[in-house]
Parts: structure tokens; sequence; C-alpha cells
């Protein structure tokens, strides 16, 4: 499994997403620029220019029109895919942290960071309604007071959002009313990551506590977790075989003071239905920062503390691997 390099950042990578095709492939790092890439070969295709802080998030529409971006500038910002010109600048009191396209591609949502005396907000906006934006006005500002949204995605229908707090908690909010419509604390520690399975049914969660769990999106049920010895910084659901696959290490900081080999910077491959590890992948120099499965199932991607993206193709004995039960 010989992987495409992606070198097209010079500082750690915060956040990688496919399109819905699965075409392109979306970075953003600590180093301002957000890249767009052909996944087939790892062109790069261009850049997104305009932020002024570490970007941490990024999203694309469902039609690959819109990407969407937040930054430690106090901005989220709305770009057009095909040109990168900046389309809408929202500017905000603290961090955008999270963000993320409703199903329609015509919501948006983003939380900000609890920093500086600010609030952490969650924050709805409807792109159809040119006002809201000009005048830079949710329609929707949910505070969160107790513990800030760490990550945060999108539950079927685009009825809600769920989201992962800082204390471990997980919590539904309405994206009409900004309600908590369910809260559930299953994680001791932060939650670093939230992913959706390719239906949305099913969201797992990246924890500090050294765990990522697979949830119900609608009950929030715990239906299995997945055990390491080491913060779990990232999870993504397979498409289409009962894999997780997880990256993770130690927190950045600490890195200096283990070597590379004891440092444990792989991707692990769990099986879904038993929560037995299966494989992993080497390569980065430094913790994963965040993994992604292509839509199609057939490989993924993962970002690391060094700043590269490499784009994994799975052998073919992959798809033949059974565990054996």
């Amino acid at each position: 499994m010989k992987p495409i390099l992606l070198q097209g950042h010079e500082r750690s990578i915060t956040q990688i997403k496919y399109n819905r095709e699965g075409d392109l492939l979306f970075s953003v790092a600590k180093d301002t620029v957000a890249n767009a890439w052909y996944s087939v070969n790892g062109e790069r295709l261009g850049t997104y220019n305009g932020h002024t802080g570490a970007v941490w998030c990024v999203d694309c529409d469902w039609d690959t029109k819109n990407v969407l971006t937040g930054s430690a500038d106090n901005s989220c910002r709305l770009w057009d895919c095909e040109t990168g010109k900046q389309l809408a600048l929202l500017n905000t009191s603290s961090a955008v942290r999270t963000c993320g396209f409703d199903f329609s591609g015509n919501i948006i949502m983003f939380s900000t960071d609890k920093q500086m005396g600010y609030q952490c907000y969650l924050n709805f906006f409807d792109l159809r309604d040119p006002q809201q934006i000009e005048d830079n006005n949710p329609y929707l500002s949910v505070p969160c007071n107790e513990s800030k949204i760490t990550s945060a995605v999108w539950g079927p229908l685009g009825e809600f959002v769920i989201a992962g707090h800082e204390n471990g908690e997980i919590s539904q909010f309405s994206a009409k009313s900004g309600e908590a419509l369910k809260k559930v604390k299953e994680h001791t520690k932060q939650i670093n990551d939230i992913q959706s399975s390719v239906d949305l049914t099913m969201v797992i969660t990246a924890s500090k506590d050294n765990s990522a769990k697979l949830f119900d999106s609608t009950s929030l049920e715990n239906i299995k977790t997945f055990r390491t010895e080491r913060p779990v910084n990232s999870a993504a659901i397979s498409p289409i075989k009962d894999h997780v696959v997880m990256g993770g290490g130690q927190e950045a900081m600490d890195v200096t003071t283990t070597s590379t080999r004891i440092g444990k910077f792989e991707a692990r491959f769990f099986h879904a239905a038993y929560e037995e590890e299966f494989g992993r992948v080497k390569g980065h120099f430094g913790p994963i920062n965040c993994v992604a499965f292509h839509p199609d199932g057939k490989s993924y991607s993962s970002g690391g503390e060094d700043g590269y993206v490499r784009i994994h193709y799975f052998d073919p004995q992959y798809f033949d691997f059974e565990l054996e039960a």
C-alpha cells in the first residue's frame, strides 16, 4: 500500500475532507491555507487564500459548489470551490473551531471557541438569505455555557447538529429552535473529532480518553467502543466494510520526549462489529490529527502533525479480508 504524499502545508494538518463523489480532497492546516487536491493522483488544484490564522475546519457542500472554512483569525469564510473566490466573510468574536453544510447545502453551522472572555456559540446561517450574511447575523445562535464545542456534524435530514464537547459530552442541538434535544456523557475527556457514517445513521467520536465510540445519530446510544493506549485524535467509518480507522498519538507538545519508534503514530484499523484491531499503517512523523475514508471505501487519507497528507489506496487483500470470529 504505497501512499500518495501531499505536500502543500508548512504546518500541522488540522482537518481533511472529501467531497461527496470523492474526486476532491480538501485539507486545512495551522498555516492559514486551505488546499484542494485531486484524490486520484494527489495533484493540487488550488488554494483558498484569505485567512490570517490557523484554519481549524473545512467542509464542502453536496454538489461541490462551495467550500466553508473556519479559522483562529475569528472568521468563517465561504468560497467558490472552482474559482477560489471568497463569497462571504462571517466575523466572530473568537476562533471558529467547527463548521459544516447541512445536506441541502443551504444552511451552514459553525461553533466558536470560549476564549478572551467570549462564550462558545453554535451559529446557524441560511445562505438563501443574503441579508443574514450581509449583516453577519445568524438566524440562530446557541450559547454553550457549560463546555465548549470541540467538534460537530449535521445529523440525518439536517434537523439537528451533533456536537462533541471539551468535557466529553455529546449533545444534539435543534437547527430550528436551538434547544438541546439530547445529551450523553460516555467519554471521560475531550472529544477531538466526530464523523458520520455515509448514510448519517451513525457517528464515531474520537477522544483524549484513549477511545473511539460508535453512536446512533438519533438516539445517541453508544453502540461500540474501540480502546487504545493513547489519545485518539480522529476516527472515521468505512462506507463499504464494517471497519473504522483511527489516528492519534500523544499531544504534540509531548512528542519531543519520545522517539518516533515508540511514539506509535500509526493509523489503526478496527472491526466495527467485533471491536478488535486488525491492522496498522505507519508513515507519519508525529501524531495523526485527522483521518477520512474515501466515499467509495477503496482508499483513506490521513493528515499529520508533520504537515503531510497521505492518501492510501487499499491492496486487493484488504477487500478479501475477513476477521475470524
